[in-house]
């Protein structure tokens, strides 16, 4: 038994509190739930028509699970009586610990003595609803929910109770086997609670929503558990990550201020994120009947054109695609469907055989012939009060023939979330065929379910999560000492040479040959500052722009870079929560306006990097755009991968690092703009 058995599957349940302990005395009543249920009331003769006992020792044995449903004072008390007597955990329902953000502390400091008078004994929350089990029918719940029993199911938990209220409302079939609201995870964090769920071989996927990421090694861990039992994860993650609340001075800590760090964790873990609750649900739909996809190729049949089209349009925002029929496929669907019908895929297969289930699942099974790794048959159903679904028939048991001949993968997705009936969604789901609702939210599922697959055939590397985060504001290398450093460590970077004043500036641009850079140093965003020159092609101009400059730090005299092909930008920034962050976007003094970035946990590898620039807008410029002279890709990701070596060589030292831009060449790149921040131990 694991140390959580007791309270996510009792066989008796002891309930504290007035009305909302009610409640749950109420919905263990409609569920039918088959264990013992005690409420416990100094004053009330029963709760519900069940007698209630006046104190925790009057209780025939030490309850496996308790809803403590009391104010915040009293459910510390009431949590420590349940420990002593060997309780086997409690929901602590009550709201006024640590989120309340109270200015006397007195809620953060509460919610410490709860955890100390819970001492081994497994709490959830507080400020928290609790969960209902569908498998089990057991539920520590004070609210309504729309759920029913079932044999298999996702496990869902959340960091919301009222977003966990209504997606067990949900009319999209999906079976849902275990509910959680995590509350505060005051003792029992959500990545615990969900790697609990998973052991649990009736649950075949986890749904998370996610507000912050808190112990990061827990999440580590339960994508770990997830890899091994081959059962994906699927999240929502809200909010902003720490790094936007940090004053830092460059581009990338700007750009990256957003979730973008969230992003990267979760793609390094395997966890695939999705960005509304409708694609949520649908993504858990996919991955529950059948796992997660092995690749990104998809088949789409219907009989509509327009719905070939609206399906073809929708693909081009989604990393996935729809490969064409090969030869002998395309000859069988000619066959099967007759010279008028234009062979493609998504394939409109027109209306010739509608209602004839033998000639379409000929049509079908020769569709799924193709190496789709999933094929959608996209179909609305009418709606059951005013019409008949009769003559949709043929095509259902067409679908299910051809797949149980072929063993591919299949989906009926329809254009419209009403268009696909909940009573269909049952149907379908029983039939081995996954119900999907609307066009986009089922491609974005496609998209994410291929991207755990995808994950899930490398080995899982953990982030590098540094044990400590330096809270000083750090010191900032000048650009002279920062380039040292980089080019050490493999980056180029331009000659260049650090004067005092105008004499030394014109020997070294006579030394370094013209044209040449100005720039003064000791100031981290130049341009912005009027703080540098380009292209000084002479003595005179290079002291009129010294004249126009604050000498206080001397200058900065390098050779001037051309021929770039592109401006990137490549920062580096140390997060409290994920580590050390690779960020990697279109560069120059438009970065931030341009937003075009992919981020990265360390460490990382060439190959990772790679894909990491082919995902940025500004990928085609890099390739060489309209007969444009392109870039060394591959080239570029390893001088990236230099800087990332680089950093993570100097983890517990380094606060951030950026190079800004960073020229691309057609042969190699040079870092012509850099700033490493330091703690004060330096590098």
């Amino acid at each position: 038994m694991t140390c959580l058995e007791r309270l996510l599957r009792p066989r008796s349940i002891a309930v504290f509190g007035g009305s909302w302990a009610a409640n749950v005395v109420e919905q263990c009543r409609k569920i039918n739930y088959g264990g013992d249920v005690w409420p416990v009331h100094p004053v009330k003769a029963d709760m519900g028509g069940v007698p209630c006992f006046r104190t925790i020792d009057e209780l025939p044995a030490a309850p496996d699970a308790c809803f403590v449903g009391v104010n915040r004072e009293s459910t510390v008390d009431i949590v420590r009586k349940l420990s002593r007597a060997g309780a086997g955990g409690a929901v602590c329902f009550a709201s006024g610990f640590a989120e309340s953000g109270e200015t006397d502390g007195r809620g953060a400091t509460l919610q410490s003595e709860l955890v100390k008078a819970a001492s081994g004994m497994p709490i959830l929350g507080p400020n928290c609803y609790g969960y209902v089990n569908y498998l089990d029918g057991a539920v520590l719940w004070p609210d309504q929910h729309g759920g029913t029993s079932c044999e298999t199911g996702v496990g869902i938990v959340m960091q919301s109770s009222n977003i966990a209220i209504n997606l067990t409302m949900q009319r999209r079939g999906l079976p849902i086997g275990c509910v959680v609201a995590a509350g505060n995870q005051a003792q029992l964090s959500q990545a615990t609670i969900a790697a609990e769920l998973l052991c649990d071989p009736r649950i075949t996927a986890i749904g998370l929503y996610i507000e912050g990421f808190g112990d990061v090694g827990d999440y580590v861990r339960l994508a770990q558990k997830a890899r091994e039992l081959r059962k994906p994860i699927v999240a929502i993650k809200a909010g902003r990550s720490k790094k936007s609340k940090l004053a830092l001075a460059s581009h990338t800590a700007a750009m990256v201020g957003s979730d973008l760090g969230a992003d990267a964790l979760l793609r390094r873990l395997g966890i695939g994120r999705v960005d509304s609750v409708p694609q949520f649900l649908e993504t858990l739909k996919l991955v529950h009947c059948g796992g997660p996809l092995s690749g990104r190729s998809l088949g789409s049949m219907s009989c509509s054109g327009g719905e070939a089209a609206l399906v073809a349009d929708a693909a081009i925002k989604r990393r996935v695609r729809f490969d064409d029929p090969g030869e002998e496929q395309a000859m069988g669907l000619r066959q099967a469907l007759g010279p008028l019908v234009h062979i493609s895929n998504p394939l409109d297969y027109h209306t010739w055989h509608w209602g004839d289930e033998e000639a379409l699942t000929r049509v079908f099974r020769t569709m799924l012939s193709g190496s789709y790794d999933l094929t959608m048959l996209i179909m609305d159903f009418p709606r059951p009060d005013r019409c008949t679904d009769q003559a949709w028939m043929p095509a259902i048991a067409a679908l299910g023939n051809a797949a149980d001949s072929t063993g591919r993968r299949v989906a009926v997705v329809s254009s419209l979330p009403e268009g696909l009936p909940e009573i269909w969604a049952d149907r379908l789901f029983r039939s081995g065929i996954t119900p999907l609702q609307g066009i986009d939210e089922a491609l974005g599922a496609a998209e994410v379910s291929a991207d755990i697959g995808e994950c899930w055939k490398n080995p899982l590397r953990p982030p590098l999560a540094g044990a400590w985060h330096s809270t000083e504001p750090g010191i900032d290398m000048n650009e002279m000492d920062s380039k040292q450093l980089l080019n050490m460590a493999g980056v180029r970077v331009p000659p260049g040479l650090a004067v005092r004043d105008g004499k030394e500036a014109v020997k070294a641009a006579e030394e370094l040959g013209y044209p040449v850079v100005l720039k003064q140093l000791g100031i981290a965003h130049k341009t912005e500052a009027s703080a540098v020159a380009l292209g000084l092609n002479n003595r005179r101009g290079l002291l009129a722009a010294i004249n126009g400059m604050d000498p206080s730090n001397g200058f900065l005299v390098e050779r001037q870079i051309t021929g770039a092909v592109a401006e990137l930008i490549v920062g580096i920034l140390s997060d409290p929560d994920c580590g050390l962050l690779l960020t990697i976007g279109a560069g120059g003094v438009l970065a931030e306006l341009l937003q075009d970035v992919q981020c990265i946990l360390l460490p990382t590898t060439p190959s990772e990097i790679g894909d990491a620039l082919r995902r940025l807008r500004m990928w085609p410029v890099l390739e060489g755009y309209r007969d444009s002279v392109g870039a060394d890709a591959d080239a570029i990701a390893m001088i990236i991968d230099s800087v990332a070596r680089f950093a993570e060589s100097e983890a517990d030292r380094l606060i951030e690092l950026e190079i800004n831009p960073l020229l691309v060449l057609p042969q190699g790149a040079v870092a012509v703009d850099a700033m490493i921040r330091t703690t004060s131990k330096g590098v």
